[in-house]
């Protein structure tokens, strides 16, 4: 956050750990009262908060005797805490919470939200949610909450740079490399691909692409993407002492100011990239992969919306729920804020009359990649091991053989204490 394959997530079967506090569980089904929500907060709240309440007078109208009280919650790390708290206390919990899927594991862990498995299928739009997408969302079997938008990256490319060089745009990582090599040789002020050091989900689909994976890093199909994304780390692409300490956020920014000529980043980017110097100079299209033709598998990104196992409207939070991240407003959500629908028949209405978003709905169908669904990704995450893998390359403090191998007993001491 499809009826087109979103092959190959990485999914982990949950390892079986209880809580440390076991959640509590004086959930009901109340017909009336206040329904409590928790949605994410944004730097722009108005346009959300519009759709939302465009949502909450359908759904108020439709059930008479409830009022629904929405919350905007931070997005900082402090979530975990807040979210953890309202799993064991019913009084401060809500009915319905929207949470990043990367949270999936470590919230399913401590047993807070409820299996949502039957209600969906019963759901009339519930087919149109692919099964791998909905993977997402789902630990053991059991799925905790609807896909309610997914991010996707792909490649911006700046047109007019590769007009006047005469540049077709790369249908391979190989091209790629060549093309952002032959860019920074003929104009030296630019960087040829804005590539971040601690950027995970711009290097990710090269490890992916390479037949590589999060958890065998040191395998040889996951050096061999280490050394394809980290050769743009040099100095004849983005030099390691201006881009080994790079996010997402930054590797756009160079790209949005006119300082590089190309970048892989979000179908959500494309607002910050239209207030840049790159403005109208651009165009987007799926990150290529090893094979010529080939789309580099990319990591499905998103948020999903859930309902508390200790929700004492579980009915009318079910109702709501499926009215929030149901087809019509899920089109407003992208008409407010840019975010990418998660159902099919949304994607394909909206992708008929915006351009823009085939990239990225080419991406979807030729497969996306997931994180680990296990605690040990948040560790992981947390401890920055890949970003400090490829930071350790560009900046030649270690060798890729060393840096993975470091890396891949990391990921393990993760897995083996979660």
């Amino acid at each position: 956050m499809l009826d087109r394959a979103v092959a190959g997530l990485a999914l982990l079967a949950l390892a079986a750990c209880a809580p440390s506090t076991a959640p509590a569980t004086s959930g009901g089904d109340e017909k009336s009262g206040t329904l409590r929500v928790w949605l994410f907060d944004e730097p722009n709240r108005a346009p959300k908060e519009k759709v939302v309440g465009e949502a909450i007078k359908e759904f108020t109208a439709a059930n008479a005797g409830v009022k629904v009280e929405v919350s905007y919650i931070p997005t900082t790390p402090a979530r975990h805490e807040k979210f953890k708290g309202a799993f064991n206390d019913p009084a401060s919990a809500p009915d319905v919470a929207e949470y990043g899927n990367t949270d999936l594991a470590e919230y399913a862990a401590a047993g807070g939200f409820a299996d949502l498995g039957a209600d969906l299928q019963a759901w009339t739009e519930g087919k149109d949610v692919n099964a791998e997408l909905l993977k997402t969302a789902t630990v053991d079997g059991k799925v905790y909450g609807l896909p309610w938008y997914i991010g996707i990256r792909a490649l911006y490319y700046r047109t007019d740079v590769f007009d006047e060089l005469k540049l077709k745009p790369p249908a391979s990582i190989d091209e790629l490399i060549s093309t952002a090599r032959g860019i920074r040789e003929k104009k030296p002020d630019l960087y040829g691909l804005a590539a971040g050091g601690e950027y995970t989900f711009g290097a990710l689909p090269f490890v992916w692409s390479a037949g590589g994976d999060i958890e065998k890093l040191d395998s040889p199909e996951s050096r061999k993407g280490v050394k394809q994304y980290t050769d743009l780390l040099a100095d004849d692409n983005c030099p390691p002492q201006a881009c080994a300490g790079l996010t997402g956020g930054k590797t756009v920014e160079l790209f949005a100011s006119g300082k590089a000529a190309m970048a892989i980043a979000g179908n959500f980017n494309r607002s910050a990239i239209d207030a840049g110097a790159a403005a109208g100079k651009y165009a987007v299209m799926p990150l290529p992969g090893q094979e010529p033709g080939s789309v580099a598998p990319a990591f499905a990104g998103g948020n999903n919306l859930g309902v508390m196992k200790n929700s004492k409207h579980r009915s009318l939070a079910v109702k709501f729920l499926q009215l929030l991240g149901g087809k019509t407003y899920q089109t407003k959500m992208f008409e407010a804020m840019g975010n990418l629908p998660t159902l099919t028949s949304a994607r394909d209405e909206l992708a008929a009359k915006e351009a823009f978003l085939k990239p990225f709905m080419d991406t979807v169908a030729a497969g996306t990649r997931f994180v680990p669904i296990d605690p040990a990704w948040v560790k992981i995450d947390n401890q920055k091991v890949i970003p400090t893998m490829l930071q350790k390359v560009a900046t030649k403090q270690a060798t890729v053989e060393q840096a993975t191998t470091e890396a891949a007993a990391a990921v393990k001491a993760a897995f083996g204490g979660s």
